[in-house]
């Protein structure tokens, strides 16, 4: 059954789902239609909306171009190569490749989510290049399945945010700060987590199409760089082992530093681990550059998409539209079915504000009021906001940007697992939220 599940919703996303580049224009259109019909706005109020909101990620996208950029050419250094073909070669067959392309998406993306979506896809593309009897479509959705954890684990921005809340409008809004104790680390969460890192690896191997329609496209072979000999005294610095060892010293002396003063692991240090260990690992700079500049072109969705997602969500914030939807369920909602109405709630609205602290700051003036009224507990309300927020991105093709690019592969090819994915684990998701206590 879930194979055929698997294969009906293959077959349709492949022959209907658009590129994810035109997936955003037509959120943009819908998003904009919306607000002049449900929110009563003027279209030139809609367009002033998008306009301010179109580069508010610009910061956050150019974390993400390096985090992608630097990740893969880490994974390029001659001795990272060989850890992941020893890897490879321990996966042979399908149901043993996908079980591991999904355990790995797991757990990395439970300590990070920026590590887990580079490290997966990472696996997922070595697998099929040395085994070419595979069916990457599914590695690459196994991959993706992972990032379902995120924000339950130890990067979850909505989490870290109600456990600091600060002074600001949102942190006001908390009578007191909820420890992670209470949210990514208690029983409830863990034991859905559990549930999930169980059940999707099972899941994934379930939907393994009949032999026949397998497809393995994987682009590109080995990247190791090509030894040269220099010739000029330019090339000959260009080519030193040691020209870049005091940076390299330099970078984990701070990475030292600021681990022992408590620091955590935040996009910028996770970029800063990757640009170390690859400059470290390549050895040579003019190795190092050479496997930037090739690396560089896969970064083109983000460059693209992430400004129109942007613009995106400034309509669908300034509008009120993303306050509406949340308030709507809010409205419905009694003390028993609240945690679940939040879920779903919060899943709605990450299909068009896909990014957990946006989402945060627009439900939860809606959200942390609703629950002290109905009694329901604020780590509960918290990380019901927060699980809505991962699961719909099994069907938002904006975190699978990263990803995508280094398989890559088309959002279509992948988008029919997703969906089963998405299926299933909305249930789990939502059962653990009616335990929570």
């Amino acid at each position: 059954m879930i194979r055929r599940m698997a294969d009906f919703f293959t077959r349709l996303m492949e022959r209907y789902l658009p590129d994810a580049f035109v997936f955003a224009v037509i959120l943009t259109l819908v998003v904009f239609v919306a607000g002049v019909f449900g929110q009563e706005k003027t279209p030139m109020q809609m367009a002033v909306y998008w306009g301010d909101g179109l580069w508010n990620l610009l910061a956050f996208s150019m974390q993400m171009a390096l985090i992608l950029v630097t990740g893969y050419v880490l994974a390029m250094a001659p001795v990272v190569q060989r850890m992941l073909r020893r890897l490879a070669a321990q996966t042979a067959t399908m149901p043993r490749a996908v079980v591991v392309t999904t355990v790995v998406a797991l757990v990395a993306s439970w300590f990070n989510w920026g590590f887990g979506l580079v490290a997966s896809a990472l696996i997922a593309r070595e697998i099929a290049r040395q085994h070419r009897e595979m069916h990457y479509p599914l590695l690459v959705a196994s991959a993706y399945s992972g990032f379902l954890v995120w924000h339950a684990g130890l990067s979850g921005s909505i989490p870290l945010k109600v456990a600091s809340p600060g002074n600001d409008v949102l942190g006001k809004l908390l009578p007191s700060p909820i420890p992670v104790s209470e949210t990514i680390l208690s029983g409830p969460v863990i034991w859905t987590v559990v549930i999930l890192a169980i059940s999707l690896p099972i899941l994934n191997w379930w939907m393994t199409p009949h032999r026949s329609r397998w497809v393995n496209h994987v682009h590109g072979e080995d990247s190791s760089p090509v030894e040269t000999h220099p010739k000029t005294p330019a090339e000959k610095i260009e080519h030193s082992r040691w020209i870049l060892w005091p940076m390299v010293i330099m970078a984990m002396a701070w990475l030292v530093h600021h681990f022992e003063r408590g620091g955590g692991l935040s996009l910028n240090v996770i970029i800063l681990i990757f640009l170390v260990l690859g400059l470290a690992l390549h050895g040579k700079p003019a190795n190092y550059l050479r496997a930037f500049q090739q690396a560089v072109g896969i970064t083109s969705g983000i460059v693209l998409q992430f400004p129109l997602y942007a613009g995106l969500m400034g309509m669908m914030i300034q509008s009120g539209l993303a306050s509406s939807v949340s308030q709507w369920f809010v409205d419905i909602a009694s003390p028993e079915t609240f945690p679940v109405l939040t879920f779903l709630s919060a899943g709605l609205v990450n299909v068009f504000v896909p990014s957990g602290g946006g989402q945060w700051a627009v439900q939860a003036p809606i959200v942390i009021p609703a629950a002290q009224a109905l009694g329901v507990p604020l780590n509960q309300a918290a990380m019901a906001v927060a699980f809505g927020d991962a699961w719909t991105n099994m069907i938002q093709p904006f975190w699978a940007l990263p990803l995508l690019a280094v398989s890559g592969l088309s959002v279509r090819h992948i988008m029919g697992y997703c969906t089963v994915v998405l299926l299933w684990s909305g249930l789990v998701i939502m059962v653990g939220l009616s335990f929570f206590y």
